[in-house]
């Protein structure tokens, strides 16, 4: 996966190798990527393990007051490519679990199968709503289509009628006519890219820790603010002994948007009152729209030095509507101790006094309608 950064930024995907050399690199736009070793952090947090969601009212962006549909065709081309991983992930993990129930259905327990079974069925469940997600979001680019083509055809006439003479009563109605239209047109639009942001789903986003190389020594520390539209997130951490990082928060919960692009700041906290901007980039977030979990690499400063690391995560749906088949992808089919046949109870058998309880009942059923027992 590729995070790229605007305007002249440059990110790295999931693997960074070592420099092939510390003297630096030139500073033209068109260099290559620098070969980089693999990095892996060990960062620890303070607190115990927990997601931060930002999901009150305030950090909802309103709707806009000017389209983008440029913006607007990206984002829906990059969104449609992360679905149609989604669905191909869950359908290859349905086969595979239909293929084992297939395996094991000679010799196994049933407890096995019906684990197996009950994991079948939640990706199906789960698939069925995702096409239907996918479907609504079709349904509103369609509908966001239409509204653009009506509102570029009220600007031409609108233009058209500028343009002429304006002397007579029905060119200045036909005019008004026509800007109102315009209007309306774009108010539309307005409401589809809003409506069709909040189908977007969650990022997902876990601080994996910073690459430095020979530019990390122990007792740095470093201030993390990432803007989001209206969505904030700081984190400080601090460099020790042994390459171990330890930062005051895990995780964050990001709703995606349309418009805007992540913004990173990287701080260094020298001293009370001493801070060095170590860099400030924007990142472009469409490119993580993908099925499975990805670790991307940012370059903080112009020469590469200084890198973060971040795992990101998309959920196409929002925290009211989680799926359930979501965890059973990429994982091995547990077996429930409890669903083993030695200890499942057999229906209850009726007793001789209810044998024959049924039995009258019966009989007095067909003596009423005149028949024979």
């Amino acid at each position: 996966m590729s995070l790229s950064v605007r305007p002249q930024r440059r990110v790295l995907v999931t693997k960074i190798n070592r420099s092939q050399s510390f003297a630096g690199v030139n500073s033209s736009a068109d260099r290559p990527f620098r070969n980089l070793s693999p990095f892996t952090p060990t960062v620890s947090r303070k607190t115990g393990s927990r997601v931060s969601r930002m999901f009150s009212m305030s950090h909802k962006s309103p709707p806009p007051k000017v389209p983008q549909p440029n913006r607007l065709d990206e984002v829906y081309e990059a969104l449609k490519k992360g679905l149609t991983a989604y669905l191909e992930v869950h359908q290859l993990e349905l086969e595979k679990l239909s293929t084992q129930i297939r395996e094991s259905k000679r010799n196994s327990r049933l407890g096995f199968l019906y684990d197996l079974d009950k994991q079948v069925k939640s990706i199906e469940r789960f698939l069925r709503r995702l096409e239907f997600h996918a479907s609504k979001i079709d349904e509103l680019y369609e509908a966001y289509c239409i509204q653009r083509r009506l509102r570029d055809g009220a600007h031409n006439m609108v233009k058209a009628y500028s343009t002429g003479s304006p002397g007579s009563r029905e060119a200045r109605e036909s005019l008004a006519e026509a800007s109102k239209g315009y209007k309306e047109y774009t108010e539309n639009m307005c409401l589809l890219e809003n409506d069709l942001e909040s189908q977007l789903g969650e990022f997902h986003v876990r601080m994996k820790g910073l690459a430095g190389f020979a530019r990390l020594c122990a007792g740095d520390q470093y201030e993390i603010f990432m803007k989001y539209g209206r969505q904030r997130w700081k984190l400080r951490g601090r460099i020790e002994v042994n390459s171990k990082q330890v930062w005051d928060s895990e995780e964050m919960v990001f709703l995606p948007l349309i418009t805007e692009f992540l913004s990173i700041k990287v701080t260094e906290l020298k001293s009370l009152a001493n801070h060095v901007v170590v860099g400030n980039v924007s990142c472009e977030t469409k490119d993580l729209f993908a099925a499975l979990p990805q670790v991307v690499a940012v370059d903080i400063n112009d020469l590469g030095t200084l890198k973060l690391s971040l795992e990101v995560t998309w959920n196409p749906f929002d925290k009211d509507d989680q799926p359930s088949a979501a965890s059973t992808v990429n994982k091995a089919p547990t077996v429930n101790k409890r669903f083993s046949t030695y200890n499942q109870s057999p229906p209850d058998t009726p007793s001789l006094r209810e044998q024959a309880f049924y039995v009258s009942v019966h009989q007095a059923g067909l003596l009423r309608r005149g028949g024979r027992w």
